[in-house]
């Protein structure tokens, strides 16, 4: 018989709290019986949520671990670093930290999670920050794009560090031998991009343990040329918004459209199965969270704005990871290359 895996799930963070946390932590329960949850917030709140959804039949798979604070999402670092130890997030990871869990999933802000990590969990051997890395829609296959938001400044190192992690995630959960890696620049030219960028690229170049090719621009994202985009927290969210929100609009002007006549109409329930598939394979939501990557542990960063599918997904995509794995294999993986 396969071995539980347990996670711990901050209930109380993301616009939503436990008004998505609770029935999508349910939901997934029900539809996987090797999954244990520790849920971890406002008890009394939680078991009114939990009744709310009938959550007897699962009972048994899930504990409550008490937090008697919410960290805001516009939580300052100093502020979270300093006397965050009662929120749901801290206890969540400590959680992890002690092996009492072997995942923890948030939808809270997203620098404290990154900041909190750092505190409570070592980092892999050799590498300096994690960044949150996530899977993104393309053509075809699967494309890794890293740091999508942990890390505002980097530097040519961090930028190369983010290489080697991508490189082995890419490795492990899709079996490519030699993933290819991009840096995301303003120009495919070798004089494109800032020092930064130039310097990482010098770096990448000569790592042999690296498949480089070189530069990729913000219009060739999504075409599946490449396993790995590597660039800074800013530019990776910033293009990351971006492309959710050009998604968004394109679907509302599609909406628009064929609401506009009776004819259009038709087209549109004609359509519609279409319409659907292709909604959903852009959608964020369907990728479930975005994993922050280089720490001794799995972190899985939901969406703050997550509906409940989104949640269960990203509760699944951490369950995933504990049955590849993930962390050890990285840690292999990383210091075999590095002559370990």
């Amino acid at each position: 018989m396969d071995s539980p895996v347990h996670l711990a799930v901050d209930t109380m963070s993301g616009d939503h709290g436990l008004r998505v946390s609770i029935p999508a932590s349910l939901q997934v329960l029900r539809e996987n019986s090797r999954i244990h949850l520790h849920l971890v917030g406002d008890e009394p709140a939680i078991r009114r949520e939990i009744s709310c959804h009938d959550g007897g039949a699962v009972a048994a798979r899930l504990s409550i671990v008490h937090a008697a604070e919410t960290l805001p999402m516009d939580a300052k670092t100093t502020t979270v670093l300093r006397g965050s130890q009662q929120s749901s997030m801290h206890v969540a990871l400590s959680l992890l930290a002690d092996s009492k869990v072997a995942g923890v999933v948030s939808a809270g802000n997203t620098g404290a999670l990154m900041a909190l990590g750092r505190l409570l969990l070592d980092m892999l051997p050799g590498f300096q920050r994690p960044a949150f890395c996530s899977t993104i829609p393309v053509r075809q296959g699967a494309t890794y794009m890293l740091d999508l938001g942990a890390n505002v400044d980097c530097t040519a190192r961090h930028l190369h560090e983010f290489a080697l992690m991508g490189t082995a995630l890419a490795s492990t959960l899709q079996g490519c031998e030699r993933p290819r890696v991009a840096l995301l620049s303003n120009g495919k030219e070798v004089n494109k991009g800032n020092s930064t960028i130039r310097a990482a690229a010098e770096l990448l170049d000569g790592d042999s343990t690296v498949n480089y090719c070189g530069y990729i621009e913000g219009d060739a994202i999504h075409n599946g040329d490449v396993e790995v985009i590597i660039c800074d927290g800013l530019i990776g969210n910033i293009a990351l918004k971006a492309a959710e929100g050009t998604a968004g609009l394109a679907a509302e002007l599609i909406a628009e459209k064929f609401s506009q006549h009776w004819w259009h109409r038709l087209l549109g329930a004609l359509s519609a199965p279409l319409l659907s598939g292709l909604s959903e394979s852009l959608s964020a939501e369907r990728h479930g969270g975005a994993f922050l990557l280089g720490l001794q542990g799995v972190i899985i960063k939901s969406h703050g704005g997550s509906s409940e599918t989104g949640f269960g997904a990203a509760l699944n995509q951490a369950a995933e990871c504990i049955d590849h794995q993930m962390v050890p294999r990285l840690a292999h993986y990383l210091d075999s290359q590095q002559g370990g």
